[in-house]
């Protein structure tokens, strides 16, 4: 096989019997010249070194010498490496991967000898998701495995379209869940996120976007894009949008080159009050940290790479030397970059890439320890995350090559169960054994891959610490990782956590204040989830927990508090016994009992004169015993309802009532028919009207009452009921009528049998004799029908306790009438006006009746 071209790369080799190639950013920026129609194409030229890009790619050569010296992974075999810089550009990472698996000889033979440099038979790399997913999609079709230590992106995890790519840094699926995790614990709810225009920043967008509504930590106040260049115009756009904003937390998933020119113009418009929460592209970014930025970025939350160790790692730096990296067939730029842009000398004749002139001849003899901070960045390896990266993703191709190597022929896991071998060697066979690796490294930390190339999601919390001093420590303040049964757990230790506001606490940043117990969110037209209006629950509904959704309902014995946050027992409400209008009531009732005892006792003690002897005594006596009853029925309708209160009320004061208007209609029969029998031939009339028919009136009709309650009574009872329809909040005690056919049956008995007595009483109204008892009873029926009258339109209007109220007011004021209609005229006359307790006074002539 031949090379049909060249790539002019800064680059570092090892030779090995295995090669493995590597992808690392050592410059920060490129220049590509004007395209020419030369035969040549033009190279590009890197300048902007980045020590910590050194740093990485030295620590992918430090685990290939590390390994090369373990006798127990891979004996008997060298790994070798192959490094190239990608120069921070697409174009530089994509000629790097396919300098990689195509080798930079000339003529490579793989025959028995195996002469020439062998391709590389895996790459590490790339750092950035947008040259991994370019870089992955060619290699993807030859399945040469590549593994990244940097690359997030959560597009790389799509087996289908990169189906050899793996990852020692999790996706950014999990980053993003991270970020989330951190929301919630600080109550964040509304936050501005920035991204960077590239595969890595837009993926990232669209998974945030897509996860915080899922899970309802928030909404999103802005969404931006930065711009590539320093585009001016857009810059203060986005950080006028910033300013603005009522959010005050900013999300950036962007790396370091963008955010510096975001800072650029935060810092020229002084946009301060902002907590700033960075994704692992520039959680740990140095440049970062000056004094023109820190005031803005200090404690600033961040998610960063699990840090490692990597034991012997300094040491391995400080024997970095020009001369020791030169070999006939390999060239070593990046070294020799390193030396010149450390010592400030140059090569002869200087290296390709290299932009600046002048300065002394370097010697490869100068001491790294003998400088100051540029060494000092590189021999840092307190805190390495990339690096530890880099060293996890080589040892995943050592112990997969491994793994390969000690397969028996005869029982692999190939076609005829073959094995792999290294003469024959093809990319997927290691692919294979990539996806099964599992291994721990010496800081004790599990390596292997999920389904998708995915190593195990864990990050570490860190904040920028704003030292009084001015120095800038980036302190771990936490971590968070994902489990298979609790899924993603935050650890934060908060009281570590520098706050870089007045209050020294955590800022609030919500569209608007969470909705207290005993209100609910309503969503504010036109705009987020997040931003609402707290709305009271209404009456009979509660809300007990914060920014309830809803509003329930209470149950039907429950109603809402005054602060709609639980429910209580309604209050109950029944015509009571305590309270002021039930004590009247049975005072009126018990007062008009001792008035019909009192007259009862004046009528017995007077029972022998004429005004108490006429018209039958008997039925006065029975009229006042009624009369009692009914006050004393009255007692039935007040007090909470019972079953038996309720069957007995109606029963008693029909039956009370019949018999009271049985008498009176009796009576007023009886004077009709003394009178009617006082004229000539009128004797015959009387003799229907003895005693015993006046008893057996009376019973005869007081049974028919009795017989119509024992029906309803048996047929529909009346029974205790817990009304909640008079009022929400209240529960009313009543009694069910059961049958209001039974009900109005008893009324309309009672009414028929009282117009009967008026109508009688009324035509016997103006019979000659100085006393005629049925003046008194038209006046008594007048009243008592008048009340009933008036008692059906109230009865039927007046809700809750106030309908029994009703009732014993008309039973009262009925018998109050009766009583004082019927027996007020005859005890004037017993005790004022005994003169006038005389026969000749009462009849005017010689009739008597008994």
């Amino acid at each position: 096989m031949k090379l049909q071209g060249r790539f002019d790369l800064n680059e570092m080799h090892k030779a090995g019997d295995v090669v493995l190639g590597g992808i690392f950013q050592v410059h920060f920026f490129s220049v590509f010249p004007e395209l020419s129609f030369t035969s040549e194409p033009p190279q590009p030229t890197c300048h902007g070194f980045d020590i910590l890009g050194l740093r990485r790619a030295q620590s992918m050569a430090f685990a290939i010498d590390e390994i090369n010296k373990n006798t127990n992974l891979l004996p008997n075999v060298t790994l070798g490496y192959s490094l190239y810089d990608n120069c921070a550009e697409l174009a530089i990472g994509f000629r790097a991967g396919l300098s990689s698996v195509s080798g930079q000889e000339e003529q490579f033979s793989r025959d028995e000898t195996c002469a020439g440099t062998p391709p590389v038979i895996g790459i590490v790399g790339d750092s950035s998701s947008t040259r991994s997913i370019a870089i992955s999609s060619v290699l993807g079709l030859y399945r040469v495995p590549m593994v990244s230590y940097f690359a997030t992106c959560s597009c790389l995890s799509d087996r289908q379209k990169f189906p050899s790519f793996f990852r020692t840094i999790p996706s950014d699926a999990f980053q993003v869940q991270a970020m989330i995790q951190i929301l919630k614990r600080f109550g964040w709810s509304w936050a501005g996120l920035l991204v960077s225009d590239d595969d890595y920043g837009l993926h990232a967008a669209r998974s945030f976007q897509s996860d915080l509504f899922q899970s309802g930590g928030g909404c999103l106040a802005y969404l931006e894009v930065l711009p590539w260049s320093n585009d001016p115009d857009e810059l203060r756009r986005i950080v006028d949008l910033m300013k603005k904003s009522t959010a005050r937390v900013v999300i950036v998933f962007a790396h370091e080159s963008f955010m510096i020119n975001l800072m650029e113009e935060v810092v020229r418009q002084n946009v301060t009050g902002l907590q700033w929460m960075a994704s692992e592209a520039w959680t740990a970014a140095s440049v970062l940290q000056t004094p023109d930025f820190m005031p803005y970025l200090a404690g600033t939350l961040g998610i960063a790479i699990r840090r490692g160790e990597i034991p012997g790692f300094r040491e391995f730096l400080l024997q970095i030397r020009p001369d020791l990296h030169h070999n006939n067939s390999y060239g070593n730029s990046i070294v020799n970059q390193f030396w010149e842009f450390t010592f400030q000398c140059k090569f002869t004749p200087p290296p390709a890439g290299w932009v600046e002139a002048g300065g002394p001849l370097c010697t490869g003899q100068e001491n790294l320890e003998n400088l100051g901070d540029v060494v000092t960045e590189l021999l840092d390896v307190s805190n390495l995350r990339p690096e530890y990266n880099v060293y996890k993703a080589v040892y995943a191709l050592a112990y997969a090559l491994d793994d390969m190597l000690q397969c028996e022929p005869g029982r692999g896991p190939f076609s005829g169960h073959s094995c792999g071998n290294l003469k024959e060697l093809e990319p997927w066979q290691l692919v294979y054994y990539l996806e099964k690796v599992n291994f721990t490294t010496t800081f004790g930390d599990q390596v292997s891959f999920d389904e998708n190339g995915d190593a195990l999601a864990i990050y570490d919390v860190m904040n920028w610490l704003w030292l009084p001093d001015g120095r800038t420590e980036v302190q771990n303040v936490g971590e968070v990782k994902r489990s298979a049964s609790k899924g993603e757990e935050l650890t934060i230790d908060e009281d570590k956590i520098f706050w870089n506001f007045e209050s020294k606490k955590p800022p609030r940043s919500v569209c608007s204040e969470s909705c207290p117990p005993g209100t609910r969110m309503a969503r504010k037209k036109g705009e987020p989830v997040c931003c609402f209006d707290c709305i009271l629950c209404s009456e009979g509904k509660i809300s007990n927990k914060t920014d309830a959704m809803g509003c329930t309902s209470c149950p039907e014995d429950f109603w809402s508090s005054p602060q709609r946050d639980h429910c209580v027992p309604k209050k109950t409400e029944f015509l009571s016994f305590h309270e002021p209008l039930g004590i009247g009531l049975t005072v009126a009732s018990l007062l008009g009992t001792c008035m019909c005892a009192v007259v009862m006792g004046i009528f017995i003690y007077h029972r022998s004169t004429p005004i108490v002897r006429a018209n039958n005594s008997e039925l006065s006596f029975q009229l006042l015993l009624s009369l009692k009853l009914c006050f004393l029925c009255s007692l039935l309708f007040i007090g909470r309802p019972r079953l038996w209160t309720c069957q007995l009320r109606h029963a008693a004061f029909g039956i009370s009532f019949v018999l009271c208007v049985s008498c009176i209609l009796v009576k007023t029969m009886v004077v009709l028919a003394v009178f009617k029998a006082s004229k000539p031939g009128g004797g015959a009339s009387l003799k229907w009207f003895g005693v015993l028919q006046q008893r057996g009136t009376v019973i005869v009709l007081t049974s028919v009452q009795a017989a119509v309650c024992t029906a309803w009574i048996v047929s529909a009872s009346p029974t205790p009921h817990k009304n909640t329809q008079y009022y929400n909040d209240k529960i009313v005690y009543e009694c069910a009528v059961g049958s209001t056919i039974g009900f109005a049956v008893l009324l309309g008995y009672i009414g028929s049998l009282a117009s009967l007595s008026f109508l009688i009483a009324f035509i016997a109204r103006n019979l000659p004799d100085s006393f005629n008892e049925a003046k008194l009873i038209t006046f008594s029926m007048l009243i008592f029908c008048a009340v009933w009258v008036a008692f059906v339109p109230a009865y039927i209007s007046s809700p809750g306790k106030y309908a029994d109220a009703v009732e014993v007011f008309a039973i009262l004021a009925s018998s109050f009438g009766l009583l004082v209609a019927l027996f007020g005229p005859k005890c004037y006359i017993i005790l004022l006006r005994p003169e006038r307790n005389t026969k000749k006074a009462i009849m005017g002539r010689e009739i008597q009746t008994q």
